[in-house]
């Protein structure tokens, strides 16, 4: 059960986060795989790359208690399976969830793959008084319509006992909510270098006269791209282009970037998943540059493997997991710090020849450690676990 399968949602990158993860994982152990949810805007999903059964039923945005109810009871006679796994703790995934295994009896795992309520505070956040709810609810798109509200994301975190089990893919998260830990993997077979010619792609993106920084994400503040566009007018090379595949689903941030810093910037459009190691492979440098705020410490960034899995040099800050997931493979400078990225940015470039043979490291280490065979590994045990209990 995912909480989101809208193009904004879980389908913004053709398949390639937690959910169809976790997904071939337990396909790699002969499982039938379905995944059910809403889509947001009645923006049915499109993915095309998987043989994932998916149903996805179309919700307004602000339904409210009575469109969610009507999507809920078009929804959960579908789901049939014979073990539930709701990714995050959201009320459209393990809250539908909840109710089907009241429903079903059947045992119901929860992954968490963010802090949800790092989005509204954290542990800051304060409770609407009841008659402000009341009054922000009556509103056509008042924000107490959207079950993703921090009222509702609250209360799904009381409930997270209910579950049988539980997994996650940070330290950070393990040591609030408890869990088992199931790192983000890699398909290591599709991710292959060898598969790619580095000038030629760079040449297929009109990326051939640059020295190239990728960062194939959606930007948002949390993430530091600011201090790497900083640290590029440090440097002031017009060699030098940072480029960014996809960008932000959720708001403008992609534009203010641009009026900034356009100069510095490449935008290469959404791609799907079997696009992207051809789309990495032009990079020179991989960057991953979290600031220390509870929303990156909270998240297990899939840039990381993306660059680790295709041999390419990572430079990346010390936030969260990634120093223990890059080990000694990588590049790491302290988060909110421009000038040291300038500074790592201009050694690799000079040295590519010698970063290029520690991102040969970093790919051997990502197929040892962040695999989907890795995954499938920790998940065979946890499925076995809530089967026989």
């Amino acid at each position: 059960m995912v909480s989101d399968l809208s193009s904004r949602g879980a389908a913004r990158w053709g398949g390639a986060v937690r959910p169809f993860l976790l997904a071939q994982a337990l396909q790699k152990l002969g499982h039938e795989v379905k995944m059910f949810g809403v889509a947001f805007d009645r923006d049915a999903p499109e993915i095309n790359n998987t043989d994932i059964s998916i149903t996805a039923i179309p919700c307004d945005y602000y339904a409210g208690f009575v469109g969610s109810a009507i999507a809920l009871s078009k929804l959960l006679p579908k789901i049939d399976g014979d073990i539930l796994y709701a990714v995050k703790l959201k009320p459209t995934s393990f809250g539908i969830g909840l109710l089907k295994q009241m429903q079903s009896r059947r045992p119901l795992l929860v992954d968490i793959d963010d802090w949800e309520m790092s989005w509204f505070g954290g542990d800051w956040w304060k409770p609407p008084k009841f008659k402000h709810f009341v009054k922000d609810y009556l509103k056509s798109d008042g924000p107490y319509k959207h079950p993703d509200n921090p009222v509702y994301l609250k209360w799904m975190e009381g409930l997270l006992d209910r579950a049988d089990a539980v997994t996650l893919h940070t330290q950070f998260i393990k040591e609030r909510f408890g869990g088992i830990y199931i790192p983000n993997g890699k398909d290591i077979s599709l991710f292959s270098p060898e598969n790619y010619n580095p000038d030629k792609s760079r040449a297929k993106y009109g990326l051939a006269d640059y020295k190239i920084l990728m960062f194939p994400g959606a930007p948002r503040p949390y993430k530091g791209i600011e201090d790497v566009l900083i640290a590029l007018d440090r440097l002031d090379r017009d060699d030098l282009k940072l480029v960014i595949v996809g960008g932000s689903p959720y708001d403008d941030y992609d534009k203010k970037l641009m009026e900034q810093w356009g100069r510095w910037i490449i935008q290469l459009p959404k791609s799907p998943v079997h696009a992207m190691p051809e789309i990495v492979s032009a990079a020179h440098i991989i960057v991953v540059p979290q600031r220390n705020l509870p929303a990156a410490l909270a998240q297990f960034p899939l840039k990381l493997t993306d660059g680790m899995a295709m041999a390419k040099p990572v430079l990346a800050t010390r936030v969260g997991d990634i120093p223990d997931i890059l080990g000694d493979t990588g590049y790491l400078v302290e988060p909110n710090s421009p000038e040291q990225l300038a500074t790592q940015i201009e050694w690799i470039v000079e040295h590519l020849d010698e970063a290029n043979e520690k991102g040969k490291q970093a790919r051997q280490r990502c197929c040892d450690r962040y695999s989907i065979d890795a995954m499938a590994d920790i998940l065979a045990e946890v499925i076995d676990r809530v089967a026989i209990g």
